[in-house]
């Protein structure tokens, strides 16, 4: 749904409401598309990629490191700071 910046002004509630309710606000400004208002529920975007079949989700659990144990964090982020400052 597309509203201008004025429409918007005037009726900020309404145009929440309807974003709350799930429909994407379209503002435009002389005709020209310039933002989107859209609900917190609707724009979650990985949600939305698994929905779309454009992401899949994890099948196994990353490993955790333990406390102490310098071998699981081989190749990690400290190590690649390490290389970095050499």
């Amino acid at each position: 749904m597309d509203v201008p910046v004025s429409a918007l002004r005037a009726e900020l509630r309404q145009w929440i409401e309807a974003a709350r309710a799930g429909e994407d606000v379209v503002i435009t400004e002389r005709g020209i598309p310039v933002a989107r208002l859209s609900g917190i529920e609707s724009a979650d975007l990985l949600s939305r990629l698994e929905r779309d079949g454009l992401l899949t989700p994890a099948t196994t659990t990353r490993p955790t490191a333990r406390s102490g144990d310098r071998s699981a964090a081989k190749g990690g982020v400290s190590d690649l700071v390490r290389r970095l400052r050499r």
